[in-house]
């Protein structure tokens, strides 16, 4: 099994080690490939028509100077061209949990997301702030991992991808959140203000908003939350409604 590992909190990122020590219990041919510096809330945002700049640190080892999705697509267009693609993609472990908006605002998750769209199945890790580590969490994480890929007939789909949000303290049980609200970028904080020009910060943290069974009421309670993810997500409108708008852009001829 080959791996690609990524992330969105940069190259040097604690999460990224752990993560890799975990990968490495499942096999030997790992590639990691992460950004040069922290792209938080980048989303799938790609970089088009500009450089990028990878960089070796060593042995199938990059950074990137680009957005975290742009790391797969630095590897799967460059790295592996001459070669096998990824078996798996796993992405994090982010510093923070991902839930609720997070699902379209995470850098983690439009690692997965990219992945998805190369046919690769993908995983994205995400843990609370602050966790309570221990020397069982490798061994923990690698059994999950494991066992994912052993029963990957189960949840890989086209266009699908794992998001995975881990409690402070492992191990723990498992389970299947509903999906909830808890925004961030909810408030700016003013720098500066002169003239026609004016300066703000959007600060970092979230309410931490919760209802119960979403993801922040099952990860407080100490659970792994795992959800299963598409990019294709949408709802069907009435026929009647554009019924409608066809008939009244037919009479402005």
């Amino acid at each position: 099994m080959r791996v690609l590992i990524c992330n969105d909190d940069g190259i040097d990122a604690p999460g990224l080690g752990l993560l890799e020590r975990v990968a490495s219990r499942l096999s030997a041919e790992i590639d990691v490939v992460a950004p040069d510096g922290k792209r938080t809330a980048a989303g799938a945002s790609l970089t088009i028509g500009r450089p990028l700049v990878l960089r070796r640190l060593g042995a199938r080892r990059h950074s990137c100077s680009g957005t975290p999705a742009d790391c797969v697509v630095a590897a799967m267009t460059w790295l592996f061209r001459d070669g096998p693609r990824p078996d798996l993609v796993l992405s994090g472990i982010n510093d923070g949990r991902n839930v609720g908006e997070d699902l379209a605002y995470s850098g983690t998750l439009g690692i997965a997301r990219e992945a998805s769209f190369w046919g690769v199945p993908a995983i994205g890790l995400s843990r609370v702030k602050h966790p309570a580590e221990s020397e069982a969490d490798e061994a923990f994480l690698a059994a999950l991992l494991a066992g994912l890929w052993d029963r990957r007939a189960e949840w890989t789909a086209e266009g699908h991808w794992l998001s995975i949000n881990l409690p402070s303290r492992l191990p723990a049980g498992i389970r299947q959140p509903k999906i909830g609200r808890d925004k961030i970028a909810r408030t700016a904080e003013l720098v500066s203000e002169e003239a026609d020009t004016t300066t703000i910060v959007v600060p970092r943290g979230r309410q931490h908003a919760s209802t119960e069974g979403d993801e922040n009421s099952l990860i407080d309670a100490g659970y792994v939350c795992v959800n299963r993810l598409n990019w294709f997500g949408g709802t069907p409108l009435d026929t009647g409604l554009l019924s409608g708008l066809e008939a009244a852009t037919r009479a402005i001829g």
